[in-house]
């Protein structure tokens, strides 16, 4: 048999299959997220995400050091307050845990970009991103109204020193009300990344423990998108670009990457994607049971995403991800 074409040529030897390879993978596309614990002297390891926790303010110099030598260039945070009430008031506290954090890493290290995850759910009482309805029992959440307190949270963090704010509640017309906010305050040039696709998921299980944002009622499929529904996801990016983001998420990322390759097709924002806790947990819970190869699991899902389009990946793997690498 004589065959002219012969695609394993290229597949022969590892130096021949970095030189053809179509999909690359740096330190410079990840994004590292951090839980921020009120108080003091916390380090407190998070079950159902082995090698992640939530840390305090003091606890976090060794997690921006190490991030910032492997060349890590951002961090998304997340909040866990002392405090919660049913108007979240905790999240636009300049003392609160994600302000306090905010000063303490643009201090220790300037150059890595913080960006701040805009919600209610950590700071809520009931688990919910916004303002619930005052009739009894209805359990709605209101979108206008959560509006307003989104947007208070969004300043108070730029005015800590966040570089980049991100609107996760999935209100409809968060992004403009946010960017109105911001602009009237002074911070022009602070950046909106949009959870423009985020679905109601069960992947996101485990961050509810690292966040202890569990809802005390319900779930959240009022305002999350269904995940049957491509179609409506371009429209909520339709109405996030227009309304304003700078950049664009999809939310999870590897359950959705046909999400991540249709928006990637349509606009030219750009685009990050969030590989959420419960794909981690999994890999992980795999790996820990000699099921497969975690480091090899790992860069495959992240590959992937990268592959479907997205510009930036928000994981908890950044750190092993850049050491394995490094190895290769």
């Amino acid at each position: 048999m004589n065959l002219l074409n012969r695609p394993r040529r290229l597949r022969r030897t590892a130096a021949l299959r970095r030189m053809v390879r179509e999909t690359s993978l740096s330190a410079a596309d990840l994004i590292a997220p951090l839980f921020i614990a009120a108080g003091q002297g916390i380090v407190r390891p998070i079950g159902a995400m082995p090698g992640q926790a939530q840390r305090s303010v003091d606890q976090i110099d060794s997690e921006i050091d190490a991030l910032s030598e492997l060349r890590i260039p951002a961090v998304l945070l997340f909040g866990i307050p002392t405090y919660k009430d049913a108007g979240g008031s905790g999240a636009w506290d300049a003392s609160g845990p994600v302000p306090s954090a905010i000063r303490a890493i643009k201090r220790r290290a300037p150059e890595l970009l913080v960006i701040a995850d805009v919600c209610m759910c950590e700071y809520t009482d009931h688990g919910h991103c916004g303002v619930l309805s005052p009739e009894p029992g209805s359990g709605d959440v209101l979108n206008d109204p959560t509006l307003e307190l989104l947007a208070r949270a969004a300043v108070a963090y730029a005015d800590a020193g966040a570089d980049i704010v991100a609107p996760s509640a999935m209100m409809d017309g968060q992004v403009a009300a946010i960017r109105a906010d911001l602009d009237a305050s002074g911070h022009h040039d602070v950046p909106i990344m949009a959870y423009a696709a985020k679905f109601a998921s069960a992947f996101y299980g485990p961050f509810r423990e690292a966040a202890e944002s569990t809802p005390q009622f319900g779930d959240r499929r009022a305002y999350q998108m269904d995940p049957a529904n491509a179609r409506e996801a371009l429209r909520e990016v339709a109405l996030d670009a227009a309304e304003g983001a700078d950049m664009l998420m999809v939310k999870p990322a590897g359950a959705y990457l046909d999400i991540i390759s249709a928006v990637r097709a349509r606009y030219e924002l750009p685009l990050a994607a969030y590989q959420v806790s419960g794909e981690y947990a999994m890999i992980k819970a795999a790996a820990q049971n000699g099921w497969i190869d975690e480091r090899r699991a790992a860069l495959e899902s992240l590959i992937a995403i990268k592959r479907a389009g997205a510009d930036m990946i928000i994981s908890y793997y950044a750190k092993d991800a850049v050491r394995w690498l490094a190895q290769e």
